[in-house]
């Protein structure tokens, strides 16, 4: 019994940490990878490279972690976010908040072996991580904060390999926001009933506000299609 009840809350954990789900990380992964070949004449070092992969993928769960803390009094009333483990109470609110510090003690050890320059933007990283899911609370733009953290990966890894952020790599964090802000945009619109109804502010209110029919309107135009019933809505 003890021993199921103990896979049980391991199971919750991984779930929390959204380790099941790896296509999150790998949104960190990309442009973390992108930074550190472009900042290298050749090969990344080997240890740098280890250093910022386990970071993402114990960042990522770390971002996780502190999202689902700050939604756990919203989530239950979200069809898709109901049975998280928080809401659900298979997690209670102080086993996230250690394992949140956790994560972020087992990240903060990883870049202690880079130099000062990668340490101190590293608080930045934290900082955003830790600002983004409280952000929807007060702004239409959190995809912009989740862009930004997201892609804070950039400037670290410049800082790791060459110890300086040329303006190439501040181009490389804007094209990452955009990009962020673009593809979780369009994934909030699953949500965007449950959201409008407790409050919960993002970018597809303020930018696509009429929601997907806009969008399939917007790419029959382009295709020469005439008005916006060129594609019929979803049942």
């Amino acid at each position: 019994m003890e021993r199921s009840l103990t896979q049980n809350k391991l199971l919750a954990y991984h779930r929390l940490m959204r380790t099941d789900k790896p296509i999150g990380a790998l949104l960190l992964l990309w442009p973390t990878l992108w930074a550190l070949w472009v900042a290298t004449p050749g090969l990344p070092p080997l240890w740098i490279l280890a250093v910022f992969v386990a970071g993402v993928w114990l960042m990522r769960a770390a971002g996780c972690v502190v999202n689902d803390y700050a939604d756990r009094k919203f989530d239950g009333h979200v069809k898709r976010t109901a049975n998280r483990p928080l809401p659900s109470g298979d997690v209670t609110e102080k086993e996230a908040r250690t394992l949140f510090v956790v994560l972020i003690l087992l990240s903060f050890l990883l870049v202690l072996t880079l130099n000062t320059m990668t340490i101190l933007l590293s608080v930045a990283a934290l900082a955003l991580a830790w600002v983004y899911p409280f952000m929807k609370r007060y702004t239409h733009l959190p995809q912009v904060v989740l862009g930004a953290a997201f892609g804070w990966s950039i400037p670290m890894a410049f800082a790791a390999v060459s110890e300086s952020v040329p303006l190439s790599c501040w181009l490389m964090f804007l094209a990452n926001i955009l990009w962020a802000v673009a593809y979780d945009t369009q994934y909030a619109m699953v949500d965007r009933d449950d959201d409008l109804k407790i409050g919960i502010k993002s970018t597809r209110h303020s930018v696509w506000s009429s929601g997907q029919a806009d969008h399939r309107d917007f790419a029959g135009r382009g295709a020469g299609a005439d008005g916006g019933h060129w594609l019929p809505e979803p049942a």
